[in-house]
């Protein structure tokens, strides 16, 4: 049995250790189960950065993980006695399918260990693949203590998940299959990084053959093992990994995997989740395909290190190394794509509270498309603003955005770096009516294009006070608005006419107990 402490051969040269890992490569039997995976254009991407992207597309074989490589090549080389005594394994999803489906080829039991939580869509993926799976602990290192423990009290064989010469090598077949399919210009492969089997895998084959062709890896600012253990010259365990990209959220390098990192990785970069969430939507432009978010490191990692860099006319490969990602996530993720491109701007902006304040300030904006409005009446003070605007990187960045409205007067606080602004504020921004006011409060919906909102404002004028305002662009053909309305008493009669008269489809809410009990 091989544990994630295992200590690595020290005893021989780094030379040695590659020449080894690449023979077991060579022979490593992944395509009884595994497919070769395409090596394909990312045309929109290459358009963008100015070099040639292409993607290794892990994400299509049987399991949508490259993980079946590692697996199937470390089950296949179990004598018959050890197959006869099953297989326990740990992970967090993407080598529980691996192991669950070679174990089925080969007529092997497979006990699954994973934490209670990783995604349904994995576990149900181990378990429609025959696997038995056994929720245990809350991360990763309870679950693989557990899954330790059971195949020394099962005599069962452990197949780690990364730190075995094996899995290493199966993973590594994926340096091979990119080597083969671009034999000419060649400046850099990006690979995702959790516990180190894939780039390690990759490392060795590809500085064996072609040692000018960087190895970078890429990993989460959150949980950057790899990184941290090159930075200390040894493996640490970090504290705590975040759990977004969940395929990655390991603590520790593995032992097998750093001896080869070390010495064959160049480089070893970090990236944010807004950034993951971006690469998510650009792998989507090109390939009409859903990436998980570890699946998508590579590519960020490729867009920050072009944009340090500068480089121009380069050839970069980047991993998907898997679309194993539950669909209610796909939420969160659209959501922050457009802050991950440095394509809007969230800002907190003061503007006078009168009539008109806020078409006022939509023309301060001017072409600018708004993504998301935010506001509640305060009686007595300024009008505090929630806004979200489209920007670009390079043709409208943030800071002319924000240059331009403090030069019209505004009182503007960048909100684009704080996450509980992004995460929790933009989402509770409110309070209740003030006693008192004959406030009625409506849904309207409009045709969604640039200048829309402007638009409507334009049409409600300033008869009424605004009293409370939400809007947000959800990429839909129709934009919703909600809003509520001060309309003096001597005024309510003639009210569903003026509303008529503006010509777009609304509901009135005021009824409505949601509104009573929350903003009423």
């Amino acid at each position: 049995m091989t544990s994630l402490n295992v200590s690595p051969r020290t005893s021989v040269s780094p030379q040695q250790l590659l020449s080894e890992q690449v023979r077991r490569i060579l022979s490593a039997p992944v395509y009884d189960l595994a497919i070769e995976t395409p090596l394909q254009p990312a045309l929109a991407l290459s358009a963008s950065l100015g070099n040639q992207v292409l993607l290794k597309r892990e994400d299509l074989q049987p399991t949508f993980s490259f993980k079946i490589r590692g697996a199937y090549t470390r089950l296949s080389r179990l004598s018959p006695e050890q197959r006869a005594r099953g297989v326990i394994t740990a992970s967090a999803g993407n080598h529980a399918q691996g192991v669950a489906l070679a174990a089925a080829h080969l007529g092997i039991t497979a006990t699954i260990v994973m934490p209670t939580t990783t995604p349904s869509l994995k576990v149900e993926g181990v378990r429609s693949r025959g696997g038995q799976v056994l929720l245990q602990g809350d991360s990763f290192p309870h679950a693989l203590a557990h899954a330790l423990k059971l195949a020394d009290t099962r005599g069962a064989t452990f197949v780690p998940p990364f730190d075995d010469p094996d899995v290493i090598a199966g993973q590594g077949t994926v340096g091979m299959e990119i080597l083969r399919q671009q034999p000419g210009a060649l400046d850099a492969i990006f690979v995702p990084v959790g516990g180190g089997g894939l780039v390690a895998g990759i490392a060795a084959y590809v500085k064996y053959l072609r040692p000018q062709v960087k190895v970078i890896g890429v990993e989460p600012h959150d949980s950057n093992c790899l990184q941290a253990a090159m930075a200390a010259g040894e493996r640490v365990i970090l504290p705590q990994v975040g759990s977004f990209a969940d395929g990655v959220a390991v603590a520790q390098i593995g032992a097998c995997c750093f001896e080869l990192c070390r010495h064959f990785v160049d480089e070893v970069l970090t990236v944010s989740n807004d950034e993951l969430c971006a690469a998510i939507k650009d792998i989507y432009d090109d390939t009409r395909s859903i990436t998980e978010p570890s699946g998508a490191l590579a590519v960020a990692g490729i867009k920050q290190y072009v944009a340090r860099e500068g480089v121009r006319g380069q050839t970069l490969v980047a991993i998907d190394s898997g679309a194993n990602v539950n669909f209610d996530r796909l939420r969160h993720v659209a959501e922050r794509a457009e802050l991950g491109e440095q394509r809007e701007a969230i800002i907190a902006v003061t503007i006078p509270e009168r009539p008109g304040s806020f078409r006022a300030f939509c023309q301060a904006l001017g072409k600018r498309q708004i993504t998301e409005f935010n506001y509640r009446c305060q009686p007595g003070k300024p009008a505090q603003l929630f806004v979200g605007v489209q920007t670009h990187p390079q043709h409208d960045p943030r800071g002319g955005l924000l240059t331009s409205l403090r030069e019209q007067g505004y009182r503007v606080l960048d909100l684009t770096d704080n996450e509980l602004a992004k995460l929790h504020v933009r989402h509770t921004v409110g309070g209740h009516a003030t006693p008192g006011t004959d406030e009625r409060v409506l849904r309207f919906e409009f045709p969604e294009r640039p200048g829309a909102l402007l638009g409507f404002l334009e049409r409600l004028g300033k008869r009424w006070n605004i009293s409370l305002f939400h809007y947000r662009n959800h990429g839909a053909a129709e934009a919703r608005v909600f809003a509520a309305l001060e309309v003096p008493a001597d005024e309510q009669p003639g009210f569903p006419q003026a509303l008529e008269q503006m010509g777009y489809r609304y509901w009135d809410e005021t009824a409505n107990p949601a509104y009573r009990m929350f903003l009423g």
